[in-house]
């Protein structure tokens, strides 16, 4: 087999792998009248095991900035030939997240812009530019900036019938800004406001500098002890804030609000912790290689998901498979285990790729 890249964490391609075959998982359900709560995200306010997934992706996104940009300054590449590859590679994310909102059908007209990976390229490209142009600590600053300014907009901009401060579903600010600047491009099933909005996004690059900061951590000389030890009072530190900070506004997936982005990124650190556990253990880590290679070509596996599943659906596959499973198992099960199959299905394509040394890169 091929040697992995040069320069990888094991514990972060572990934790990206788990959080990609989550993501399959809780995206491709046998059927959507039989899913177990936990796999459906929170309706509003709330969150499930399907809500930590997309952040925690932005808070590795946000590791994985801090890591391949040091590195390559460190090898003498200039700030704006490196501004110019994220601009190049947020670009080309944008894209692929139109084509997947257009595949099957491609049907351009009341194409939805925002997306999942329109919301990373946007992200990653303004991570990498606050990366390289400032320290930790002003990063900090960022964050603290960003959740300061999202609040203020949520808590006192008075919306047009509605007031200042409403955060249910027909009434907040989020949902208006995307009505004035969306109106027909937005998500399907939502229709007035989307989920990876304008105003949501704020929050949602606070969570991508919080996987920044843990780059900078990542990247010390520490023993596996200190650092696990460091990543667990710093999650967990982040968790409580989140929950002292719920009374006054809630967390909220939909809406990004501070405690959720807080609540998440505490999460994060914990889990990358766990990973980073696991992974100083040789004869676990090969158990696990099937995540790590899921998680060494993380935007194959996204497409993958975003492809295939449309794919199954269209063809009736799903449906078949789900109505034969049903003859054994109660629908609930049934259900999970189409979802489990294409998350095998999943693995056995990252093991593919990594058997030929093909790595998504652009």
């Amino acid at each position: 087999m091929p040697t992995p890249p040069a320069g990888r964490f094991a514990s972060l391609d572990l934790f990206r792998g788990a959080t990609m075959a989550s993501m399959i998982l809780v995206n491709n359900a046998g059927s959507w009248q039989h899913v177990y709560p936990p796999l459906l995200h929170a309706k509003w306010d709330g969150s499930t095991f399907t809500d930590t997934v997309f952040p925690f992706f932005l808070w590795i996104v946000g590791v994985a900035v801090t890591l391949a940009t040091a590195r390559r300054l460190e090898k003498g590449q200039k700030r704006g030939e490196l501004l110019g590859h994220a601009f190049r590679r947020a670009v080309i994310l944008f894209i692929l997240g139109l084509f997947l909102t257009l595949f099957p059908s491609f049907e351009f007209s009341g194409l939805r812009i925002p997306g999942v990976l329109q919301r990373i390229a946007i992200c990653y490209l303004l991570a990498t530019l606050i990366f390289l142009h400032s320290t930790w600590k002003t990063q900090i600053a960022w964050i603290l900036g960003l959740f300061t300014s999202y609040w203020l907009m949520m808590a006192f901009y008075p919306v047009p019938g509605c007031g200042a401060g409403s955060l249910t579903v027909d009434c907040n600010f989020a949902r208006y800004v995307d009505g004035l600047l969306l109106k027909g491009h937005m998500y399907s099933q939502t229709k007035d406001w989307d989920p990876e909005g304008i105003i949501s996004t704020i929050p949602s690059l606070a969570t991508t500098l919080f996987g920044v900061l843990a780059g900078h951590l990542l990247r010390l000389n520490m023993t596996a002890r200190e650092r696990i030890g460091r990543f667990v009072f710093i999650g967990c530190a982040l968790i409580l804030s989140a929950y002292l900070i719920e009374p006054v506004m809630p967390i909220n997936k939909l809406l990004w609000t501070v405690p959720y982005a807080l609540l998440m990124a505490g999460l994060s650190f914990v889990a990358l912790a766990a990973w980073d556990l696991a992974a100083q253990s040789p004869a676990l880590l090969k158990w696990l290689r099937p995540i790590e290679f899921v998680g060494m070509n993380a935007i194959a596996m996204y497409l993958f998901s975003g492809v295939m599943g449309d794919i199954v659906a269209e063809t009736g596959i799903r449906k078949t498979l789900f109505t034969t499973f049903s003859t054994f198992l109660n629908p609930y099960n049934a259900s999970l285990l189409f979802a489990l199959l294409m998350v095998a299905a999943g693995m056995l394509a990252a093991w593919a790729m990594y058997r030929k040394g093909w790595f998504l890169k652009f």
